[in-house]
C-alpha cells in the first residue's frame, strides 16, 4: 500500500509540475484544444493532434447511442521537456460503451497517465479507472481486455520529451 501511495504522490507531483510549467495563457504554438466526434458502431477510429514533432493519437471503438463531441488538448512545456495530452467529454459522462481505447504519445516517454469514468450521480467528478482496467507503457495508455469496464470520460497522459540540452 505504501508503494502505491508513493506512486500516486509522484504522479501528482508530475501533474502539478506540468500545470505550473504550462501557463494558462500559453501561446498557440505550445497548446491546442480541438473538438472531435467520438462515433459509435464498433469501428476502430483514431484522432490525432500534434505540436511540433510531438503527437498524441487517441484510438478507440465504441458502441451505443449517437456521436458525442469530445475534446483533445495537447501542450508543450516552456522548456520543451514535457508534452501532455488530454482527451475528454466536456459534458462529463459518456453514454457510449468503449470496447477499446489507446492513447499514444509520439516523441515522448510517459511519466504520468490516468483514465477516468464518471459516475451517473449528478455533480460527481471523474473517478479514476481501477488500475487493472488499463496499462501504461513507455508511450501508450491502453485498455486491458477482459478488465476494462467499457466506461471512459477522460484520459490524460504526460510524457517527457527526448529534448537534449546543447
Amino acid at each position: 500500500m505504501a508503494t502505491q501511495n508513493n506512486v500516486c504522490a509522484v504522479n501528482l507531483a508530475f501533474l502539478l509540475v506540468f500545470v505550473l510549467i504550462v501557463p494558462v495563457d500559453a501561446s498557440s504554438d505550445r497548446t491546442k484544444t480541438v473538438e472531435f466526434n467520438v462515433k459509435p458502431g464498433g469501428v476502430v477510429h483514431t484522432f490525432t493532434e500534434a505540436i511540433r514533432e510531438y503527437e498524441c493519437s487517441f484510438t478507440y471503438a465504441s458502441q451505443g447511442g449517437t456521436n458525442e463531441q469530445w475534446l483533445m488538448s495537447v501542450g508543450l512545456s516552456d522548456d520543451d521537456r514535457l508534452f501532455s495530452c488530454s482527451v475528454w467529454r466536456p459534458q462529463g459522462k459518456s453514454y457510449l460503451f468503449f470496447t477499446q481505447f489507446k492513447a499514444e504519445l509520439k516523441g515522448t516517454k510517459i511519466e504520468y497517465a490516468n483514465a477516468y469514468s464518471q459516475t451517473a450521480a449528478a455533480g460527481q467528478s471523474d473517478m479514476p479507472l481501477k488500475p487493472e482496467e488499463f496499462t501504461i507503457g513507455d508511450s501508450t495508455v491502453t485498455h486491458r481486455d477482459g478488465k476494462f469496464s467499457a466506461q471512459l470520460s477522460k484520459l490524460t497522459a504526460i510524457g517527457r520529451t527526448r529534448h537534449d540540452e546543447l
